[in-house]
């Protein structure tokens, strides 16, 4: 790490991209409470607790740069199955594996860490790698 880099808090916002913007955004909002901030029909954006947004975009609706206000936003896309982790309390961890039950979303796996903590994975709609993991997963969590 640079020591002379400015300050980064955390991650604000991330992205995946789905087929269905409906079906993965119903999914998002009911496995996980997830706050609708926008949507329209190239994206939606989606709250996550501690000031954090989970952005969902329609493949292809981010190949060309987008106008916005003044400026535009640059393009960018992700393709294939890509990865996202959840930070979940310790304690929560068997309350979630009752959720995705309930949700007959499947656990693909169950994983103890060395530095004590567990994740569940599980995949959404459009065969992205979901995790929830307990603290315990890294050195800084």
């Amino acid at each position: 790490m640079s020591r002379d880099a400015p300050r980064v808090s955390k991650i604000m916002e991330t992205s995946l991209y789905v087929e269905d913007l409906d079906v993965a955004a119903e999914f998002y909002q009911r496995l996980f409470g997830f706050e609708q901030f926008m949507r329209d029909g190239r994206m939606c954006a989606l709250g996550v607790p501690d000031e954090q947004v989970l952005l969902l975009f329609r493949h292809g609706m981010t190949d060309t740069p987008a106008p916005a206000l003044d400026s535009f936003i640059p393009a960018h896309h992700g393709r294939g199955r890509l990865h996202l982790c959840f930070a979940i309390p310790a304690r929560e961890l068997a309350a979630w594996e009752v959720h995705l039950a309930r949700h007959d979303v499947a656990i693909e796996s169950r994983l103890a860490w060395p530095h004590g903590g567990t994740s569940l994975y599980f995949r959404d709609p459009d065969g992205h790698s979901l995790e929830v993991a307990t603290p315990g997963l890294w050195p800084n969590r």
